[in-house]
Order: C-alpha cells, then sequence, then structure tokens
C-alpha cells in the first residue's frame, strides 16, 4: 500500500482512520489516494502504522498509557491533538477538529466491526454533525451516509440499498425502489427500510419530511 496520498485540497472529503474492524487495502488505498488529510485515533495508530501509511494527525485522549511523544519523534510533521474530553469519543473529537478547520467532508473507516457498542455510538452519532460535516462511514460491505430532505442520485438496477431511521422519521417518498414508500414512516426497532433494491437503472430519489434518515449502500 503506497504511504503518501496525493491530494492537498481541503475541498476533498479528509479520511479518519478510527479502531474498528480492517478494512481491505484495496478499499483503504482508494480512500487514502484521494485526502488531503488522513486522521488516525490514537487506538488504531499502532495498526496504521504496521501498514505504512503516512498520518497527518494523530488525535485522541492518549489514556492507557499511549505515548504520542514517540510518534511526534518517529513520524514527523505529524500534529498531535490531544483531547482529553471524556464526554464526546475519539471519533466525535475527530468531528470536531475537522469541523475547526472548516473542512467539509470526511470519509471514515475502522469504524464498525468489533465492538457493537462501539460500532452502534458511530453509526448513529453521524446525526449530531448533520449541520457541520458530511460525513460517510466505509467498510467493505457498507458505505453508510445521513440523507438531506431530498436525495437523488443515478444506480444501477438490483443495487442493494437500505434506508436506516434514526428515531422516527416521517413522510418517506421514494422513486425507482422495488418497495416504493409512499408518505412512509420508519421507526429504529419497528420499521426500518432494510434490504430494498434499485428496480431499473436510472435515478432514485428519496425524499422524508421529519427526522434522521441513513442511508446504506450494502454489498453481501
Amino acid at each position: 500500500m503506497s504511504s503518501h496520498h496525493i491530494v492537498r485540497d481541503d475541498q476533498e472529503p479528509a479520511l479518519i482512520i478510527a479502531n474498528g474492524a480492517a478494512c481491505s487495502n484495496e478499499l483503504l488505498g482508494q480512500l487514502l489516494e484521494w485526502s488531503p488529510l488522513v486522521i488516525v485515533l490514537d487506538s488504531a495508530m499502532e495498526r496504521v502504522v504496521e501498514l505504512g501509511i503516512k498520518v497527518d494527525v494523530l488525535l485522541g485522549d492518549f489514556d492507557r498509557g499511549f505515548d504520542a511523544n514517540y510518534y511526534k519523534e518517529s513520524h514527523y510533521p505529524i500534529e498531535i491533538i490531544h483531547a482529553p474530553d471524556q464526554n464526546k469519543t475519539d471519533l466525535e473529537k475527530a468531528f470536531d477538529y475537522l469541523h475547526e478547520r472548516k473542512i467539509p467532508a470526511v470519509n471514515v473507516v475502522w469504524a464498525t466491526g468489533r465492538r457493537t457498542d462501539h460500532t452502534i455510538t458511530n453509526i448513529t452519532n453521524i446525526v449530531r454533525y448533520r449541520e457541520k460535516l458530511k460525513i460517510v462511514l466505509f467498510d467493505d460491505h457498507s458505505k453508510v451516509f445521513l440523507l438531506q430532505k431530498k436525495y437523488e442520485k443515478w444506480y444501477t438496477a438490483k443495487t442493494p440499498i437500505s434506508l436506516i431511521p434514526i428515531g422516527n422519521v416521517t413522510g418517506i417518498h421514494s422513486t425507482n425502489l422495488f418497495y416504493p414508500l409512499q408518505n412512509d414512516t420508519l421507526t429504529i426497532g419497528y420499521r426500518t427500510g432494510s434490504s430494498n433494491f434499485v428496480t431499473a437503472d436510472g435515478l432514485v430519489t428519496i425524499e422524508h419530511n421529519e427526522g434522521d434518515l441513513l442511508l446504506m449502500e450494502c454489498l453481501d
């Protein structure tokens, strides 16, 4: 895997590497190639270094005896961000850091798998940043992001799409999905839009009135 990322434009999405299950080297390499900034959470730093990835920012609470100074010396000119606030996860702190830098978008890998509590928290917490960042979570099987009130995208036929509400989502309408939604309501724990798929090559439109609705492009 290349240790360098080639784009240096803050309008391109940054990349955060968390500490869940690793994704394929192919996916990680694709995201690295176009990321102007690579942020690694402290719990994943050792794993990332073993892959030879150039890290721009190391961020975390540095608990459990974590020695950030070691990486400052061995990976110069890495930026070290100590974020001790225990009321936020390290991933949320990384989102805050990007917002402060006025970077508008970020891709996230290694945020799912391993501990289920971390996976659920990482996925659901992106709703808090709706007005601050465009956040996309990737793993080898899914691409997850929060929808605006109206969403349109061209898809090929039979692309799997799941619509997962965070809480309660009302007034959902869709076009070009096999299981259409017409002024429907989805509620986590009761009814979701899991395992839908695109009917035919072309635009898919999804609209909703109120609530936080995640779209997951999933592959088995």
